[in-house]
């Protein structure tokens, strides 16, 4: 099971009243470098440190530009600069790299502008970036067993498949109309994965072009988004990593001056499922028609009723962006509680299916020898 918790690459968006000078594409692909998280993480935190010191925002990136080492990075950086350099908002600078900076950020950012708070909103940032590197690095934690699992018993099936029984074809050859079922498929599997193997790899190359050709389509993708939002067990998993992203989001923006409908509109951009994202769409329709945020959690079927019922209280009593950020906060931790028990209790599972399979394999072997033997007594 393969999930997808990343956020996608979210469209350039400016601060009111700020037109875009210039754009700039630096999304390259193939295997070339790419802004990874980690990087813009590191890049919140040192300008946030010189923020605090007192350095002005221009001087900062400027430091922060020449002490950078990683090319790509410097050049946006560099960008930037020139951006703040010839008067732009910040905000403006930063939109013009939606490949670094999603909408979210972007927004904050334009609010601390106007707000005069850009330290605190760049810490805030920072703290919700490592939130979903922690979420990110538990899951990978917790799937890489019953992932290594399933590759080593792949790769012990085809080893014996390769290597193991034909050291036994000729000698089974005598007693070919008394071998087991199971011996006889895995010698004409062997013969067939040993004499057809450079066409199995194209087709399972082809096969998996097609796969990722077909997700990438607008009519796969929506069906796979409808499996995860769907599919018993892995449900729960999806629309809690959905909410703690929605809400995270939602609760820093309110709670920094973000209109709503901005902050619904950022969500839509972090969360990668057209599902989820066409019910904020929804609340975004809500919001604008003056029936309110809650009134879009209620009538939704994929909102737990806890959740439910705290945005409905945080809305009447004015603290919609504190309660969010509580709940995004708790279903954090749930999931990752959640994804430790979904992994334990695939691990025995695999366990079983490896010895069957396994088993299966060596009793195989076994039975043939064993009337080989009689035979000869």
């Amino acid at each position: 099971m393969a999930i997808d918790i990343n956020q996608p690459k979210a469209s350039a968006q400016t601060a009111p009243g700020n037109p875009v000078r210039r754009s700039w594409n630096l999304e390259i692909r193939f295997g070339a470098p790419k802004i990874t998280l980690n990087q813009r993480m590191i890049f919140t935190e040192r300008l946030t440190l010189l923020l605090e010191t007192g350095v002005s925002l221009l001087e900062a990136l400027k430091v922060m530009q020449q002490q950078t080492e990683e090319p790509l990075l410097a050049e946006i950086i560099g960008a930037m600069v020139d951006t703040l350099s010839e008067g732009a908002t910040f905000s403006t600078a930063l939109a013009m790299h939606p490949e670094m900076f999603s909408t979210t950020y972007v927004s904050l950012v334009s609010a601390a502008e106007e707000g005069g708070f850009m330290a605190e909103v760049l810490g805030q940032l920072l703290r919700m970036d490592e939130k979903n590197n922690e979420m990110r690095g538990n899951i990978i934690s917790a799937l890489s067993y019953p992932a290594f699992l399933i590759v080593f018993s792949v790769a012990v099936v085809i080893f014996v498949l390769v290597a193991i029984f034909p050291k036994f074809e000729s000698l089974f050859a005598s007693i070919h109309d008394q071998l087991p079922i199971t011996t006889i498929f895995l010698m004409a599997l062997s013969a067939f994965v040993r004499h057809y193997w450079l066409f199995i790899l194209i087709g399972l190359a082809a096969v998996a072009w097609g796969a990722l050709f077909w997700v990438r389509s607008q009519a796969g993708r929506l069906m796979l988004d409808k499996l995860k939002m769907n599919f018993p067990v892995i449900k729960d998993v999806y629309i809690q990593i959905y909410l703690s992203q929605t809400l995270s989001v939602l609760g820093l923006s309110l709670s920094n001056g973000v209109p709503i409908t901005v902050a619904l509109k950022a969500c839509q951009g972090v969360v990668s499922n057209v599902v989820f994202a066409k019910f904020i769409e929804e609340i975004r329709t809500h919001v604008n028609e003056g029936r309110g945020i809650a009134v879009g959690f209620t009538d939704s079927p994929y909102i737990p009723p806890m959740v439910r019922q705290m945005v409905a209280t945080g809305e009447q009593t004015g603290n919609l962006g504190m309660v969010m950020t509580r709940v995004a906060d708790f279903y954090g931790r749930e999931l990752s509680r959640r994804i430790n028990v979904l992994a334990k209790s695939v691990e025995p599972v695999m366990l079983i299916v490896m010895g069957v399979v396994v088993g299966g394999i060596v009793v195989s072997l076994i039975l043939p020898i064993f009337k080989l033997s009689r035979a000869i007594h």
